[in-house]
């Protein structure tokens, strides 16, 4: 049985960006999550050693915001690829990475990147 396993609004601050000064200075990032992962009947059996842990995907997430990267698209594949080793039982990541008052000479309230894979 599928499972949709979701992760809204994790908020970070990250050194991401093209900009040297980005990287220097940093800046605050959200990502959202939508897991979808092949758990069998771990519902049924509430059997926590075959689940999806929660914990354990938002340090996965945390993990991989404090690698520099100079594109959000970059930083959501690390995401994606680190959850697809961490727990082969998923299927599918969706995952949203967004810049939150990106330094664009104007007022914008995010920028973001969504990639599924």
């Amino acid at each position: 049985m599928e499972y949709r396993i979701a992760l809204e609004r994790m908020e970070f601050r990250a050194f991401h960006g093209c900009y040297e000064l980005e990287r220097q200075v940093g800046n605050r990032f959200a990502v959202d999550l939508e897991i979808v992962a092949e758990l069998g009947d771990v519902a049924a059996t509430d059997d926590v050693t075959r689940a999806v842990n929660y914990l354990t995907v938002y340090e996965t997430v945390r993990d991989q915001m404090r690698r520099t990267q100079h594109t959000i698209e970059r930083v959501a594949t690390n995401i994606i690829d680190a959850l697809r080793e961490r727990f082969p039982q998923v299927l599918r990541v969706r995952c949203t990475v967004a810049k939150l008052a990106p330094p664009l000479g104007g007022k914008v309230g995010r920028v973001s990147v969504t990639i599924e894979a």
